[in-house]
């Protein structure tokens, strides 16, 4: 029997029947339409899926005319994981000359609204410089980050100390209070740089405090479409549904904790994200056909219910991506291909 070379989700190489390989990804996207209340994958898309495994060429690409545009968060500090010691400004210039960049981003190393709130000031000048040295539209992004609103260092009282102690009322309220201060912060560094000619706001990892977190990014888009009706705004998710930390935050009266991206979508184009970002996660236990199938079957879902760009999150650790600092290209490849191919995405 026919055998194939693939991996594990934590990029470990592993060897597969057939088979194997057909039986993964049929359970992948049954896992998947279970979990959301989705359709599976057509018998079609199941076979073009387990054909680029089959495929024995370390990387595959998508079908000419198919290519997509590329966005990308926190450019400048994959630069620098790779030990090459150059600024921020030069390596966007090196993402976007040497490396062909659709998109670009200006962040802050901490990559977070509140910290980039006090030094936006700084960052300004360097916004200046990159626009005037390259051509590619440039984002600024950033998380909502919730977590930094916490006591010891934040101003709010800890949800992770009060719900141990049962205090599960005051726990919700320290979660609204941080809400607040972090739409306050999404809102004014995202106005300054859009005043100052950035081209869009990333805000992104958008919940992965949970459904308050996600609730910040909602609100905090909705007063800066309303502020500049032109602003591209990209809201890129954290994970595959939102977890409950809160429980009982809504939006437009829908309950946010435990929706999934066909669902997650809907807010966000109605809040005025321009562009959306699904983020499934990957199980790094599973195989890559099995994750691939998996994640292909929720964003062909959110990409047929949106009616804004998608650009699904395909990096290290989500959207069939095995959890590796240096993503093997056979797998990334194999997972690029099956999403444009498959969900019909606007972008990565």
């Amino acid at each position: 029997m026919t055998e194939i070379l693939t991996r594990t989700g934590d990029g470990f190489k592993v060897v597969m029947t057939e088979d194997e390989v057909r039986r993964d990804i049929e359970e992948g996207t049954k896992d998947a339409a279970e979990r959301a209340g989705i359709d599976p994958l057509a018998g079609d898309e199941m076979e073009h899926i387990l054909e680029m495994f089959r495929n024995t060429d370390k990387i595959v690409g998508v079908e000419s005319g198919k290519e997509v545009v590329m966005s990308y968060d926190g450019m400048s500090s994959k630069i620098r994981r790779a030990h090459i010691v150059i600024d921020r400004i030069q390596s966007l210039q090196v993402f976007e000359r040497a490396l062909g960049a659709d998109t670009l981003e200006l962040q802050h190393i901490d990559y977070s609204f509140k910290p980039a709130k006090p030094i936006v000031g700084f960052e300004l000048p360097d916004l200046d410089l990159l626009l005037n040295s390259t051509v590619a539209p440039v984002f600024y992004g950033a998380m909502p980050n919730l977590g930094l609103y916490s006591q010891p260092d934040g101003p709010c009282p800890n949800p992770s100390d009060l719900l141990p102690l049962g205090k599960i009322e005051e726990a919700r309220q320290a979660y609204e209070e941080a809400i607040e201060y972090a739409v306050s912060d999404i809102v004014y560094v995202a106005s300054e740089m859009y005043e100052a000619g950035v081209d869009g706001i990333n805000i992104d990892t958008v919940g992965a405090a949970g459904d308050a977190d996600f609730l910040a990014a909602l609100k905090a888009t909705r007063i800066l479409k309303e502020k500049y009706p032109d602003m591209g705004i990209e809201m890129g998710m954290a994970g595959e549904f939102v977890l409950g930390m809160h429980g009982d935050l809504s939006w437009e009266g829908v309950r946010l904790a435990g929706l999934y991206p066909q669902d997650q979508v809907r807010l966000a184009q109605k809040a005025g994200a321009t562009i959306f970002g699904p983020a499934i996660n990957i199980v790094t236990s599973g195989t890559l056909p099995w994750n691939v199938a998996r994640s292909v079957t929720f964003c062909k879902a959110c990409s047929e219910t949106s009616e804004i760009p998608v650009h699904a999150n395909l990096g290290m650790g989500v959207c069939g991506i095995p959890l590796t600092l240096t993503v093997p290209v056979d797998a990334l490849s194999r997972a690029t291909k099956a999403h444009v191919e498959i969900c019909r995405l606007d972008g990565l």
